[in-house]
């Protein structure tokens, strides 16, 4: 099976001027996407990670939490005065209003700390990982490549359960609400496929799109 496979994509505009290279990383729950991450990091990238960005704004005296205790009452806040992130995932999936309310509290600043941690990488090579880059359309125009990782929905699934002990009816539900493989392919220009390769394998299929990409080749 190809490891790897380009997604034709009208050419990106370059990095602007007084930055480095913005690469938007984006997969699938379960797609190995952390692991094509900390590859990255290994060859001179500086990771904006918008997850642990939306943790620390949860964590106990973050910033989002006095919104989110007003939009869903204290029963949303926990005993460690962090956010209840089982009882939020619970409704979230089950509404998507409460879903969209939650987003619409938490993108706006995770968008400002993102913004931040990449003014302060200089002239480095940023990735943003962003789980819900292709959801969310303003992330495809802040960045100048975008890398997809993915894999067969039966991967996913057997990869979290095994991972994070969920049943795989609730690791259904959670891929569900992310954007199928197809919308995720559709804005990519890069498909790294991690699906019954090796470590190693994938690691080389990283370096490939790392060093094409900055030898200014704007294909995957």
């Amino acid at each position: 099976m190809t490891a790897s496979t380009s997604t034709p994509q009208a050419p990106q505009a370059s990095a602007a001027a007084g930055r480095g290279l913005h690469i938007g990383l984006t997969g699938g729950i379960g797609s190995g996407k952390s692991t094509v991450a900390r590859h990255l990091v290994e060859r001179g990238a500086v990771l904006v990670d918008t997850d642990a960005i939306a943790r620390a704004l949860t964590a106990p005296s973050g910033a989002a939490l006095p919104a989110i205790a007003q939009a869903f009452g204290a029963q949303a806040i926990g005993a460690d005065g962090a956010m209840d992130r089982d009882w939020m995932r619970a409704r979230a999936f089950a509404d998507p209003a409460v879903k969209a309310r939650l987003e619409g509290i938490l993108h706006p600043l995770i968008g400002t700390a993102a913004r931040a941690q990449a003014a302060a990488a200089g002239n480095a090579t940023v990735v943003f990982d962003v789980p819900l880059l292709a959801e969310s359309g303003h992330w495809r125009a802040r960045v100048d490549r975008v890398l997809v990782v993915d894999c067969s929905k039966q991967t996913q699934v057997q990869r979290v359960m095994a991972r994070n002990g969920w049943p795989e009816e609730a690791v259904q539900r959670v891929i569900a609400q992310q954007a199928t493989r197809e919308q995720r392919r559709a804005i990519a220009d890069a498909v790294i496929l991690n699906d019954g390769i090796s470590l190693a394998a994938l690691q080389a299929e990283v370096d490939r799109v790392w060093d094409r990409w900055h030898s200014g080749d704007s294909t995957g």
